[in-house]
């Protein structure tokens, strides 16, 4: 890693966690993936991400724009990055940007994981409570370092 991508971490870590916050996260998504495994311990990070949602909901979106919007609004509070959702007749896909940044200390690969798991479970009980459908699903479609890309479709 160059010094100035070291320095850019350095700033994310800085804007997203207090001192001793990612750290204690990392070594509890480390020690849960090791522990129960990775299928276990995404099921229950995405309950995580659902009764996350529950306690931020959201109001009652108008349109895509709107629903957009109330969603990066509660990424913001939170300094996790926005999305952008593009609607098509067949799906919706919710790219969501700027990620928190893993410290090195869990795999990119663990902390895509983790990550991903919690915001399925954000997005789909946000996405149901907007008058969606428990059958339609939300998976994730692709990956970057600094983003993940969702497809919701039945």
């Amino acid at each position: 890693m160059s010094q100035l991508q070291d320095r850019t971490l350095q700033y994310y870590r800085q804007q997203q966690c207090q001192p001793g916050w990612f750290d204690l996260l990392s070594v509890m998504i480390g020690g849960m993936m090791g522990n129960a495994g990775e299928r276990e311990s995404q099921a229950f990070l995405q309950q995580m991400g659902d009764r996350l949602a529950g306690r931020y909901p959201l109001g009652k979106a108008a349109t895509v724009g709107d629903l957009e919007k109330q969603i990066n609004q509660v990424l913001a509070r939170f300094n996790w990055g926005f999305i952008d959702i593009q609607p098509s007749d067949s799906a919706m896909i919710i790219e969501h940007l700027a990620l928190p940044v893993a410290d090195g200390a869990l795999p990119l690969h663990q902390w895509h994981l983790a990550l991903s798991a919690v915001l399925t479970g954000l997005y789909a009980r946000w996405l149901r409570e907007q008058g969606g459908y428990d059958r339609v699903s939300l998976s994730v479609e692709a990956t970057s370092d600094v983003s993940l890309r969702f497809r919701y479709k039945a």
